[in-house]
């Protein structure tokens, strides 16, 4: 029998994925996301919330410290869980301009703490302070619509890649935004620009939907992510249902 896609790249990772505790529109705690990951065969997981300018439910008014402390408890939720059960959490947060979003990959919350700046940063300087501090801008969902999306904004002057495969757009098992046209579009305007791809699912429950990132290793950190990404790394795609190269074909 010849090798597989599941045998060949065996470490799975879902990159955009909330929890209750940081998401208002997230329906699960970091640890029930992450048990029911594991359980569904990933090997690791990246928290996602929704930062300051997205759909958090973490109060505005807070002070900044203790709004990173609210924000990040998701995740440390997640991690303590991964901890003890030799499963991959990793840090990230989905940062919101007016319902434009875009990943942020490879930083830290104690990154995020001694970099207030960045909670009235622009688009343009956020990538700026984000490529200060070693991680990348991916420019999640690009051409989505919804009604919570006045329009559709691309900034490829200030992204690092794409999320070309988003699982709630194409998977057969996908109650929201599904629309493939959608990921077909965001797969043009990457390739247009040349920009890398990434593939997560947006995943707010833990109804999972299997969409993400595979690899022939297993990560050591967000950082390791960050450098597949931009370094042409080995990894494929997938929505749940298809498999795809790290260019977009499906294989």
């Amino acid at each position: 029998m010849g090798e597989t896609k599941e045998t060949a790249y065996p470490y799975l990772y879902e990159t955009h994925l909330h929890t209750s505790q940081a998401s208002a529109c997230a329906h699960n705690t970091g640890r029930e996301m992450a048990e029911a990951a594991q359980a569904y065969g990933y090997s690791g997981i990246v928290v996602t919330d929704h930062n300051w300018g997205g759909n958090t439910c973490i109060p505005k008014s807070l002070s900044w410290s203790d709004w990173v402390d609210e924000f990040a408890k998701g995740y440390y939720d997640a991690l303590e869980y991964g901890e003890k059960n030799d499963f991959d959490v990793f840090f990230g947060y989905e940062a919101g301009y007016d319902a434009t979003e875009f990943l942020i990959h490879g930083i830290t919350p104690e990154w995020l703490m001694k970099h207030p700046e960045i909670k009235d940063a622009t688009i343009a300087e956020q990538l700026e302070i984000v490529h200060a501090g070693g991680g990348i801008v991916v420019h999640a969902h690009p051409y989505r619509e919804d009604y919570y999306i006045p329009e559709i904004r691309l900034f490829p002057e200030h992204v690092d890649a794409v999320e070309a495969v988003n699982a709630m757009h194409s998977c057969s098992r996908s109650e929201y935004h599904n629309n493939p046209k959608f990921d077909e579009l965001a797969l043009a305007y990457a390739r247009k620009h040349n920009f890398p791809l990434t593939a997560g699912s947006d995943i707010h429950n833990t109804s999972l939907l299997g969409g993400g990132m595979a690899f022939r290793h297993r990560l050591k950190s967000s950082k390791d992510l960050c450098d597949a990404i931009i370094n042409n790394g080995d990894y494929i795609l997938t929505n749940g249902d298809t498999w795809f190269d790290r260019n977009g074909n499906r294989l």
